[in-house]
């Protein structure tokens, strides 16, 4: 006999706190910040209390969806392991197949972190710490790119759409003791931190401190073109600003000097130039932009750095 679960039943196991769940069924979760980070691979999932979002897909939902997508489980049986009892007896003329089709997963909405009154713990981390130009970090700031979050004081690397409208928010601690960093829930991997200059040229970068820092190296008319930082190695940021803007065709990639960052500057530089653009690839020095920036004692214009090309 089937066993149906009444509403308080399922509400009870929509609402049970997902990283408890996962810990008592020995599963690995990682605090960053307010949230946790689950992974699917090599892919993060977000969580937080019930929440989960898929960076990659960007889909998410409670923790029934988790355990249905995730465990291989239908919607009857996810509920049964949550909650660890039975339901009611439910009559036989159920449709079992229907009963077992997993219900689609949600999106959460994005919104972005409430901001502070003032940047005084963003502006001291990012100069101080990471030695990035003051005047280029007022211009993010102005343009909404760049804020301070008021819990937490944490920086907040603003994503925008080609309309200007917030899409995605990358956040990083600003203090020594707590070095962590994750994309805010409900974040469109699409449209990570951005400029959006009216050249034909794009620079392409892992994380934001090295988008900043190499436009604090290099800043002769940075505003002309166009940047982006994946918060990863995903080229899914770069192919949408390509889609958006038919008249880039020259890119930089910019990833670091490592193992991975190399092997996927060297992949999607294939993929870009057997697409027709021009496509080439730019090494710091050091592991990082940052790292270069903060080891270079040259003038503007004289920082070095390694250009390799499969064209």
């Amino acid at each position: 006999m089937f066993k149906k679960y009444s509403d308080e039943q399922i509400q009870r196991a929509a609402d049970t706190d997902l990283v408890d769940f996962l810990r008592k069924n020995g599963q690995q979760v990682k605090r960053v910040g307010t949230e946790y980070e689950w992974m699917d691979g090599d892919e993060t999932v977000s969580i937080k209390n019930n929440l989960w979002f898929h960076q990659y897909e960007r889909v998410g939902g409670t923790t029934i969806s988790f355990v249905e997508k995730y465990f291989g489980l239908n919607f009857r049986d996810a509920v049964n392991l949550i909650l660890n009892e039975d339901g009611t007896e439910e009559p036989s003329y159920i449709n079992k197949k229907a009963q077992q089709k997993p219900k689609p997963a949600t999106q959460i909405e994005f919104r972005l972190p409430e901001s502070n009154n003032n940047m005084l713990r963003t502006f001291g981390y990012l100069i101080n710490t990471r030695g990035i130009d003051s005047t280029i970090l007022r211009i993010f700031a102005h343009n909404g790119l760049l804020y301070e979050t008021k819990a937490h004081h944490n920086v907040v690397f603003v994503g925008k759409n080609k309309f200007g409208e917030p899409k995605h928010a990358h956040l990083r601690s600003t203090t020594s003791k707590h070095r962590w960093r994750g994309n805010q829930m409900g974040s469109d991997t699409r449209f990570s931190f951005n400029w959006r200059g009216k050249g034909n040229t794009a620079f392409v970068f892992e994380a934001p401190i090295d988008m900043l820092s190499y436009i604090s190296m290099y800043p002769r008319n940075w505003f002309d073109n166009n940047y982006i930082a994946a918060c990863s190695l995903s080229s899914q940021p770069l192919m949408q600003m390509l889609n958006d803007n038919p008249n880039l065709d020259h890119i930089y990639i910019c990833y670091d000097n490592d193992e991975p960052g190399q092997k996927a500057a060297q992949q999607l530089c294939e993929q870009l130039n057997a697409d027709g653009y021009k496509a080439e690839i730019l090494v710091p020095t050091l592991k990082d932009w940052n790292e270069d920036l903060l080891n270079s004692g040259q003038e503007e214009g004289e920082v070095e750095c390694q250009i390799t090309s499969l064209s």
